[in-house]
Formats: structure tokens, C-alpha cells, sequence
């Protein structure tokens, strides 16, 4: 797992991007991860190789990349596969405001991923 902004922010929103170094759309992808990352410096942008992080795996079925958990603090907001496209991440981004239904499996993954 490595921080793609530089300082952490407890109560911050955070974009955790899963993803597997073997996989050619993550590698395609990281670039315009990190370049969203860089125009959002109030966002911490977090980027998780899965291969890397195996916990993550017993606790989320992977079956498409890139998966995104986007969380405010400690409440999880969004968890679920997205199109590798800045248009599509942005709007995402811009649009949640509260999680529409409680995910206890993005709850999970959240306390796992925010505990390293």
C-alpha cells in the first residue's frame, strides 16, 4: 500500500484504489491515479496492491479492477468496481456526500486498510 498524497489526514476523505501489479489496466490506470491525486490535494489518494495487501482479498471477491472505497473518516461512501476514466472517478467523487445503504464488507475493508 502507498500514499500517493504526501501527509495524512485523520478525518480527511481517502480513495483507496485496489488494484494488482499484474494487471495492465491498474498499470495504465496509476498514472491518472496519481494525477488526480495531485488535483485534489485535500483528498488522501491511496493506492493497494491486493497481491501486496492478501487480506484485503479474504475480506472483498475482486472480480474486475480498478475497485475503489471511498470513505469521509471512518464511514465508507462507495466500494465497488469503476471505469478507468477521470471523467467517470470525478463525478464520483464530486456527487457522494452520505453512503446510500450501510456496507458491512466495506466497513471491514475500511478498518483493515485504515489499522496499516
Amino acid at each position: 500500500m502507498s500514499a500517493t498524497a504526501s501527509v495524512p489526514r485523520a478525518a480527511a476523505r481517502h480513495v483507496y484504489c485496489l488494484c494488482a501489479e499484474w494487471c495492465g489496466v491498474c498499470r495504465e490506470w496509476r498514472a491518472r491515479f496519481d494525477a488526480m491525486a495531485a488535483a485534489h490535494p485535500q483528498v488522501q489518494f491511496v493506492w493497494v496492491d491486493v497481491d501486496a495487501q492478501e487480506a484485503v482479498l479474504d475480506i472483498l471477491d475482486i472480480e474486475t479492477f480498478p475497485v475503489l472505497l471511498i470513505a469521509d473518516g471512518a464511514t465508507p461512501l462507495f466500494c465497488g468496481p469503476v471505469q478507468p476514466q477521470l471523467p467517470v472517478v470525478e463525478r464520483l467523487l464530486q456527487g457522494l456526500q452520505q453512503p446510500a445503504v450501510a456496507d458491512p464488507v466495506a466497513q471491514q475493508l475500511l478498518a483493515l486498510l485504515q489499522a496499516r
